[in-house]
């Protein structure tokens, strides 16, 4: 196994692991999780950072995205620039996700804008306009079942990741998100473990209100925070992406059952031929001929209409991946900016397909 390809330390992983069951604990209970110093486990998180091996995300969720829209487009690329059309959507703060892929597609992107207008906006005077773009397919997301902050390494104890997860909120009264939780947002997204009081002397805001905001947030869902480990160094290196069609009326136990399993990265509703999309990550491609097995077995009335195998992660939830997976910037997950229109004269000819 070259040193590109080798995975992280189990002590690494194990830090790994902790910190995507608390994100935010202080270096003091993680390192008591892990029988470990506070500045032990601080040390070694900066080196994983340092080079890219590890890294935080942040972002609404749950409750905070229901007026959001969100797509999974499909580009086919003139030969030879699949590349740099997946580096030139990278760079827009739409496109939170960009794969290049071995299936019926070069490019697979995931697109989120604040409205349905703004999405079929995007695709067609953004992405269709990108040099080297041949061909679109986009597939509408009404419904998000589980994603990737609930992915874990699984290098720690059932007992410690029960010691270290906060406990669920109990307080369910209808969330109202104004331009202070999207700033708050946006500042988690620079400095996911940033303290309320550093938070309030960016935002402006008293420590206090900021630290009780945060608390309701981060304890709904509404803001998620991702501790993401760079595909070469991780136990399942591996992306696959499967399009599923199961009968409307299992949708949703499907789906929930999908969610169980420990691979599954994403699963997605959609509303084209294949109505779910399913992304696991795997220790190898030949794992998925098993995977499928399992799901034949346990979901026999599911039938799966493509794959995808991915090659190169450009781009995760707003994280710019170098060639090996590592973190090597960021754009920032602003779910909320204003799709620009061009003007139609810098058009470059892309072809907006079925």
């Amino acid at each position: 196994m070259s040193e590109e390809s080798a995975m992280l330390p189990e002590q690494d992983l194990k830090l790994v692991d902790a910190l995507q069951a608390a994100p935010r604990a202080s270096w003091s209970a993680l390192g008591r999780a892990l029988g470990l110093s506070a500045v032990t486990a601080a040390r070694r998180w900066d080196a994983l950072a340092e080079r890219g091996d590890a890294w935080f995300t942040a972002y609404a969720g749950g409750e905070l995205t229901a007026p959001l829209a969100l797509a999974f487009v499909e580009i086919d690329c003139e030969p030879g620039t699949a590349l740099a059309v997946a580096a030139a959507l990278a760079a827009d703060v739409h496109v939170v996700t960009v794969e290049y892929v071995a299936g019926s597609c070069d490019l697979l992107a995931h697109v989120v804008t604040p409205t349905l207008r703004e999405l079929g906006t995007h695709v067609l005077e953004r992405v269709t306009t990108v040099p080297g773009v041949a061909r679109v397919r986009t597939t509408l997301s009404p419904r998000m079942f589980t994603e990737g902050s609930r992915w874990r390494v699984r290098a720690i104890s059932p007992g410690q990741r029960r010691a270290l997860s906060p406990k669920p909120a109990r307080h369910r009264t209808p969330l109202r998100f104004d331009d202070a939780d999207r700033a708050l947002v946006l500042a988690l997204g620079a400095d996911a473990r940033a303290s309320a009081a550093a938070l309030a002397a960016e935002l402006g805001l008293g420590a206090t209100t900021v630290r009780r905001r945060l608390e309701t947030l981060l304890g709904r869902g509404a803001i998620r925070v991702r501790c993401e480990i760079a595909r070469s160094v991780s136990p399942a290196p591996v992306t696959v992406t499967l399009w599923l069609r199961v009968p409307p009326d299992k949708l949703e136990s499907t789906a929930r059952s999908l969610a169980m399993l420990p691979e599954v990265r994403m699963c997605a509703a959609l509303t084209g031929t294949a109505n779910l999309m399913l992304v696991v990550w795997l220790p190898s491609q030949h794992d998925t001929v098993a995977l499928e097995g399992v799901l034949a077995a346990k979901l026999p009335w599911l039938e799966i209409t493509g794959r995808a195998v991915t090659l190169r992660s450009v781009k995760l939830m707003g994280r710019l991946l170098d060639e090996a997976g590592r973190s090597a910037g960021r754009v920032p997950l602003d779910f909320w900016a204003a799709v620009p229109v061009p003007e139609h004269g810098d058009r470059s000819g892309g072809r907006s397909g079925g």
